[in-house]
Formats: C-alpha cells, structure tokens, sequence
C-alpha cells in the first residue's frame, strides 16, 4: 500500500538533500553493521549491500536490512540517517514505522487464542464486540482478517490522523456505522479497519487490553525488543525521525500522526532484526502448532471459490523455485517496509525505511539473492 506525499515547511538542509541526490552514487554509504556475517554469505552479503547502498540509500534517508537464515542471523545493517539534520546514525536498534507490517504481528495473537479456544473464528463478530452493529450478513474474524468482510478501507484525509482514541473501541467509532462495501466473502477488498475490529476481538477473547496481551503473548515470548505502539504521546529513544518527500526530491520531516486508531493494523514500530526473529519463529512449529501455522499461510477463498492470495494477517505467493513465501508491506507516514519469509528454503527477509513511499522495488532482488 503507498500513501500520498504530505511534507511541512521543515526543509533538511540542502547540502544533505543534494548528498542524497543525484551525487549520492559519488559520496561514502554510510552504514553501520551489526555483527559478523557467515563465511558462506560473505559473497552474497557484499553484492547486495552495494545494491542498497547504490538504489536504495541514494533515495532514503535511513534503511534498515535484516536477512536470517535458518533461524540465524546472516546480515544486519543500517544505511543513513535516522535523523538526516543531526546526522544521527541508523543503528540495529532503529525504530521505523513498519505499517502494515502490524498486521502479521496481530494475526499471531489471533492464532494463539484459536489455539486455546478462546477465539472462534467463524462466528458473528458480535459475540466478542457486542457494541459492533449489525449489517445484515455475518460479519467474522476469519473474514475479516483476510479481507473479506467488507470492511472499508481509508477514506479521505484518514490516513493522517492526529488525533488520540483512548481505546480499540474508540477507534472503531471511525467506520462501524458505514455499509458494508458488498456482502461478506464475495470479494477481496484490503481493509486495515477491518484490523481494528480484530484487535476489539482479541481484546475481549483475552480478557486484556490489546497492546498489554501483544507485549505479553506475542512480542516478549519471541524476545522482540524493539517492537512496540507507536505512542505519539511517549519519547521512545531508538524511534527514528519520519520524513516524506516532495515532487522536488527534497526530503521534510512529515506531518505528525496519532497511530492510536489502528494499532493492529498498521501502528507498531519494531527494528529489521526484531522482525526477521519473528518470521524465523513462525518456520517451523513452536510457539504455534503446525496446523496453525498452515492455517495462517493457506490462501482464503471467495465464496465463489476464487483463491485471493492471502491468509490471516499474511499475503502469499509461489516464486519461480516452487518455494512458498508469505510476506507483507507497509506504509506509513513517513515509513515504507517489506517483510516476508520462505517456508522453503527458511529465509526471512526485512527492509525498513523512515520515508513515506520509498522505492523498494529492489527488495526482490535481495530476497532472491539469498534463497538457494
């Protein structure tokens, strides 16, 4: 998903707008590394840096790269500036907006409370939020969390919200009186607010507020340290500065948001590492049950049938090995990211950035780079 470019009147100095621009290929990449890599990828981790360093860290202010294979750790490295002003570093420890990101994050906490049969995932969303009013069809967390349920998406000027909702209830008061957009199960239609009314269900199927049962079940178990709310109201220190760009190439500080209105959906900022250590967890049964996991990675259906390429809270794919990938992407307000593993050959992948909008197009090719 892509957003629109807002920028304010706060101009990075020209000089480092000119260092990232058409020069860029000319200038050091500055980068900061963390760690050793394996012998075995030490080719591999070179080709590609000098392809993030030549089409990726020319156009961004700051990009973070995490690969893990096998579970282990084989690169990690952060390219440019979490804050371009003051020349501050990325670092591993570089909070970036992951956007929709979140929603593979809250699909775990889905698929655990389905494990302990807390959650029923094919009855009337009702049953967990009564105060969720009815539209005529059953309205579910199957359907729901792979857009299916008819749910609309951002609307206007939504996208920018700067505005604080208290509660995961709160943030449903945004859409829940608009119709549907059609019936429930006849059509694919991508929806983050549908993501909100997931995470009202998971909080009354837990018996616990949403964030809390997040940290609690899903990012302290995987030791994700880093990953957090956005908390517009709170100083989170490793949180980088957000930027977006305007028709000039010229990078501003972008506008502030309130993420409090969809958490679930697109409001957590976490590191390339703490996300590559999340999709290692979910290659093999552990924290979830094999046939949970396939639960998730299995593309739904339409009720016609048709196969929509995506499962609960995961898009899915075949590359051209016959390898099985299930990723995702996000955009935020000043934040672009690509996140996705191979359930073949065990390679999880994650690219953050601090830009709204960033051309990542060349993540494939990394991801193709590393999978053997």
């Amino acid at each position: 998903m892509t957003i629109r470019h807002v920028v304010l009147g706060i101009l990075i100095p020209a000089a480092l707008v000119r260092a990232r621009g058409a020069g860029a290929q000319e200038a050091p990449c500055v980068s900061q590394r963390a760690g050793s890599v394996p012998a075995t990828y030490a080719g591999v981790v070179a080709r590609e840096r000098t392809l993030v360093c030549e089409r990726l860290a020319t156009h961004i202010p700051g990009v973070q790269v995490a690969v893990a294979v096998n579970g282990k750790l084989v690169w990690s490295e952060g390219f440019g500036y979490a804050d371009a002003e003051r020349q501050k570093p990325v670092t591993r420890e570089t909070q970036f907006r992951i956007g929709s990101v979140s929603k593979p994050l809250t699909a775990t906490a889905v698929a655990l409370l389905y494990e302990q049969g807390k959650l029923d995932l094919d009855a009337p969303v009702q049953r967990y939020v009564p105060s969720f009013p009815d539209k005529g069809y059953p309205v579910t967390t199957r359907l729901l969390a792979g857009h299916l349920a008819g749910i609309r998406h951002y609307k206007d000027r939504e996208f920018f919200l700067n505005r604080r909702f208290a509660t995961v209830l709160d943030g449903l008061t945004i859409f829940q009186d608009d119709s549907l957009l059609f019936p429930p199960g006849t059509r694919f239609s991508y929806s983050s607010y549908g993501w909100n009314l997931v995470s009202a269900v998971v909080e009354a199927a837990s018996g616990d507020d949403f964030l809390h049962h997040m940290a609690a079940h899903v990012f302290r178990p995987l030791g994700l340290s880093h990953t957090a709310p956005d908390r517009s109201d709170s100083l989170i220190p490793g949180r980088t500065q957000f930027y977006d760009r305007d028709s000039a190439g010229s990078y501003r500080v972008a506008p502030a948001v309130d993420n409090s209105y969809k958490w679930a959906g697109g409001g957590f900022v976490s590191t390339a590492e703490d996300l590559v250590k999340f999709g290692s967890a979910l290659l093999e049964p552990g924290l979830l049950k094999r046939e949970t996991l396939d639960l998730l990675f299995t593309s739904q259906r339409t009720s016609a049938g048709q196969s929509t390429g995506y499962g609960i809270g995961w898009f899915l794919r075949t590359d051209s090995l016959g390898h099985r990938w299930a990723f995702h992407g996000g955009g935020a307000v000043g934040g672009t990211a690509v996140f996705g593993l191979d359930r073949d050959s065990r390679l999880v992948v994650a690219i953050l950035t601090n830009l709204s909008d960033a051309p990542l197009d060349p993540a494939r090719e990394i991801q193709a780079a590393f999978d053997r």
